[in-house]
């Protein structure tokens, strides 16, 4: 009876001994899974300058690139590229711009988010800040505030990291960093985590 007894508590230790190895091999073996899923994925290192020569000289010859060579060569094309030219040393050298604010909308159409158009030095810019940010009822959370409350014909000093340009708008796209008026700042670029 003893040893009838012993072996049924025997195998009960065993059923459990195998079922718990069984449990940490799946555990191991599903770390080692997401492990190797995490090594595969390619780290994104930068292209060299003859990967992007190639990769924009490929680009140009698809009709979106055609088409994009033809605009820069066009009148409406030049001119813009003109006003991007007149700032570039301000964007190079992160220095202040002086600008007028002429409307508070985008050109219809435009999907560039939050911004306005400014006068700096004669010519017409689009200042954008980028998509505007809801919490989770729809409400903004008003990282714009301050810009919302500028005028038309207001003064304002811009920095900015970055000017582009593209066919759809007839004017330079001016990324916005830095707001000032009247020696009040009213809107500086924060950092994405992560980097830029």
């Amino acid at each position: 009876m003893a040893i009838i007894k012993l072996t049924v508590t025997m195998k009960k230790i065993i059923y459990v001994l195998i079922l718990s190895l069984l449990v940490v091999s799946g555990i191991v073996f599903a770390n080692r899974e997401t492990k190797n899923e995490a090594s595969e994925e390619t780290v994104l290192k930068p292209l060299s300058a003859a990967e992007i020569k190639a990769a924009k000289k490929e680009w140009e010859s698809t009709p979106a690139g055609v088409q994009f060579k033809q605009w820069e060569a066009s009148p409406a094309g030049l001119k813009v590229h003109a006003s991007a030219a007149k700032i570039r040393k301000y964007i190079k050298d992160s220095s202040n711009m002086e600008g007028v604010v002429t409307s508070l909308s985008l050109p219809e159409g435009s999907r560039l988010g939050f911004g306005v158009m400014v006068k700096i030095d004669g010519e017409d810019y689009i200042l954008t800040f980028g998509p505007e940010s809801f919490n989770k009822n729809r409400v903004s959370n008003n990282e714009f505030k301050q810009l919302r409350s500028l005028k038309v014909n207001d003064k304002i000093m811009i920095k900015s990291h970055f000017v582009s340009y593209a066919p759809k708008y007839s004017y330079p796209i001016l990324a916005g960093a830095y707001v000032e008026r009247e020696g009040k700042i009213i809107y500086k670029r924060v950092p994405r985590k992560g980097g830029c």
